[in-house]
């Protein structure tokens, strides 16, 4: 009997809870880890033939946007590095031999600091392990991968890039607002409201004259000034603009309001993130979304016998 997606998600359940249970555990672990000094990596050649690192999305939110590949490569870790944003449920995937190292970061609280993990990604692969760092939604969209990546080439390491459904695409899906629509958004930009320093802001003139979508990534505490800094730059006060809390999780609640009252709306709500901001007139093109449908309990009985 051909093994399903479905049948693959129930399996192994009581690892997952074994995972959950320890996930602490690991975050202990991982801050008495001992890194070499810098200089010691310094033009130190791989260890082994078999040296390979895997940087992989698994997908945002929902543990079924994982991708085939995904699934593919993590039965051959030997070491995954993973992140915060992850689902629990995939853990379930991890073949029971491989080191498994919890290097989350969210708001205020980092496991490891990110040349930290860079410095841990490079020592596992010079022992000549078959690494995976293992990401919320897609890598290459605000997962700084440009700098895990850099260290890995600077030292000859081979690795690829594994794709992932970000939050964009997947808050957009589930809660039926479009990113774009042929009447009011031919473009969406992307925009990150955690900068590198406190200090430094985005280009708010910029922004609030745009007239396509906007996706904040990473700005639930930042919602008023977001707001207030695009109707100070120009931007209608009436514009729509959406909070998706937890997209694509079954947790997941949509705050739909203009920038004037987004702050007040809010607050009749108890988010707790992650969460995704969309700014534009595709907000007013939302749809209703039957969730239900993509319950795996939903599927007709002889697609889960198949």
């Amino acid at each position: 009997m051909p093994m399903t997606l479905t049948t693959l998600f129930k399996n192994n359940i009581d690892l997952v809870a074994a995972f959950r249970s320890v996930k602490q555990a690991m975050t202990d672990n991982i801050k008495r880890f001992s890194l070499p000094p810098k200089t010691a990596y310094k033009d130190k050649p791989s260890h082994g033939a078999n040296a390979k690192v895997y940087l992989i999305g698994a997908g945002a939110g929902d543990a079924e946007l994982l991708t085939l590949k995904a699934y593919r490569i993590l039965q051959s870790a030997e070491v995954i590095l993973v992140d915060w944003l992850v689902n629990e449920d995939i853990y379930q995937y991890f073949p029971k031999q491989a080191e498994v190292l919890f290097v989350g970061k969210k708001c205020g609280q980092h496991s490891l600091k990110q040349d930290q993990i860079c410095q841990l990604l490079l020592a596992k692969a010079q022992q000549g392990k078959r690494v995976v760092r293992l990401k919320g939604g897609d890598p290459s969209i605000f997962g700084r991968l440009a700098e895990e990546t850099l260290i890995l080439q600077q030292h000859n390491i081979d690795f690829a890039v594994v794709p992932g459904i970000t939050a964009a695409t997947a808050c957009a899906a589930y809660s039926g607002i479009p990113l774009t629509h042929r009447d009011c958004a031919q473009s969406v930009r992307f925009v990150t409201a955690s900068l590198k320093n406190k200090d430094q802001e985005a280009n708010w003139r910029l922004l609030a004259h745009e007239q396509d979508t906007l996706v904040f990534y990473m700005g639930l505490n930042k919602v008023a000034t977001i707001s207030d800094r695009l109707i100070a730059h120009g931007m209608r006060d009436d514009m729509p603009i959406a909070i998706i809390d937890k997209g694509s999780l079954s947790e997941q609640q949509v705050v739909c309001s203009t920038l004037s009252n987004i702050a007040t709306d809010m607050s009749k709500y108890s988010l707790a993130g992650p969460a995704l901001i969309i700014v534009g007139e595709v907000v007013n093109k939302r749809q209703s979304v039957s969730l239900e449908l993509l319950d795996s309990q939903a599927m007709p009985m002889e697609q889960k016998s198949a």
